[in-house]
């Protein structure tokens, strides 16, 4: 079934009361049936969280011309949302793949017929690697994983091996940083890891793969620095494996949603002497942006360097709703939705609009904050104006990736000023 028809099978779920947030009328309609009737983001219960149709549009074609530009690759991580329907349009955007995390993902997006992945990841559970096999008897399929050990490598090969793998897998060698995250430590680790993949029967060495957003969390000089040398450090190791290559593509890959800057520095000299090379990004936090952590350090956002001023920005696609339930102080309200609801991972949610029980009109919400977050509620202080109970208060959200994984159905506006319902974006976590 081409991928096409699987997605179109997404309008013909049923709706339900187990679905949070859904409108009661919509209860037992297909979602195909319940978009077709107009439905308006007003109806919906809260808590809920709210896409915006116009800045996710804006927001690939920006993505895609910036990397265009560079002559970068984009192979964006899907797991930020999980949602098949947003996986399509990035890759009608022109994104050459989907970057995933865990081979649970990988299933799912072979599921619904994606073709060409990178799981950035180590794959060494038997009963993945057995299900991998099977899947390159597709000779369509592109996939590649990442390794960071002879060990890695060697249980590849006994459960590929046992399987009958019909080829070899792609596998990218991982190169970290001392007190990093995954990655082989040191340039000449790697360079031995790679020797073992290369002289492997049911491995192919297809290049290099890491990740450098965990060397930093800000735009400070200090993180800055320390990742454009992991990243030089990255081109280093990929031209000592020249002769380790094969014919076929290989891949330089980086490329979160805070420093892909760096990385586009640091690829575009290593470039001008190897085009053969896929230099990759995997930024996917961009799709929707956020209104807190990427809008603080995201280059196409408020970390833009200074001497970019006026160029185009990133927009924050996705918002929270939630409504005031209680005020039992002076400067204090509760509003209904908390860390089951919201992110707080990277920043508490930023009150930004208060409306009228309807969700109808909205006025700017000056001198709020959300003080602190329980499972199901969060602690709206007020300095300024007050607000009333039942009202509505529109929250900014800080961290997309800690966002989707909440919900089963997100409502999309057809713009962030529409209260017209234009789509119901599925998730699967």
């Amino acid at each position: 079934m081409t991928q096409e028809l699987l997605l179109e099978q997404l309008g013909n779920e049923r709706l339900s009361p187990v679905d949070k947030g859904i409108p009661a009328r919509a209860f037992g309609l297909t979602v195909k049936d319940f978009l077709a009737s107009e439905p308006r983001l007003s109806e919906f219960w809260t808590p809920i969280v709210a896409l915006d149709d116009s800045a996710i549009k804006g927001n690939l074609d920006l993505m895609a011309q910036w990397c265009s530009s560079r002559g970068l690759k984009l192979m964006p991580h899907g797991k930020t949302t999980m949602a098949p329907e947003l996986w399509q349009r990035q890759l009608d955007a022109g994104c050459t793949g989907i970057t995933l995390a865990t081979m649970g993902q990988v299933r799912t997006a072979r599921t619904f017929g994606l073709d060409s992945i990178m799981l950035a990841n180590a794959v060494v559970d038997e009963r993945s690697l057995r299900y991998l096999a099977a899947e390159l008897a597709d000779p369509e399929f592109r996939f590649l994983c990442w390794a960071d050990s002879v060990a890695t490598i060697k249980v590849m090969e006994r459960a590929l091996r046992a399987a009958g793998t019909p080829r070899p897998v792609d596998v990218c060698v991982e190169l970290g940083a001392p007190d990093g995250r995954t990655g082989a430590r040191t340039v000449a680790e790697a360079v031995e890891v790679a020797r073992y993949a290369a002289a492997s029967d049911v491995i192919r060495l297809a290049g290099v793969g890491g990740y450098e957003g965990s060397l930093g969390h800000d735009r400070s000089a200090e993180a800055l620095d320390a990742v454009r040398s992991y990243l030089q450090r990255q081109v280093q190791l990929h031209q000592e494996l020249g002769g380790l290559y094969d014919d076929g593509e290989i891949y330089v890959t980086a490329g979160g949603s805070a420093y892909f800057d760096v990385v586009a520095e640091v690829y575009g000299a290593a470039m001008i002497n190897d085009q053969h090379t896929l230099w990759t990004l995997r930024s996917g936090a961009y799709i929707t942006h956020d209104d807190g952590f990427y809008r603080c350090i995201s280059p196409l956002d408020e970390g833009m360097p200074e001497d970019l001023p006026g160029s185009e920005k990133l927009r924050p696609a996705i918002w929270g709703l939630a409504r005031v339930v209680s005020h039992p102080e002076s400067g204090l309200a509760l509003i209904d939705g908390g860390k089951r609801d919201f992110p707080f991972d990277e920043g508490l949610p930023i009150p930004r609009q208060v409306s009228d029980e309807l969700g109808s009109e909205w006025m700017q919400l000056d001198g709020a904050s959300i003080l602190a977050m329980n499972d199901q509620h969060s602690y709206l202080g007020l300095t300024g104006q007050d607000v009333g109970i039942g009202a509505v208060v529109s929250l900014g959200l800080s961290h997309p990736c800690t966002t989707f994984d909440k919900w089963h159905y997100l409502p999309m506006v057809a713009s962030r000023d529409s209260d017209h319902v234009v789509g119901l974006i599925r998730t699967f976590f």
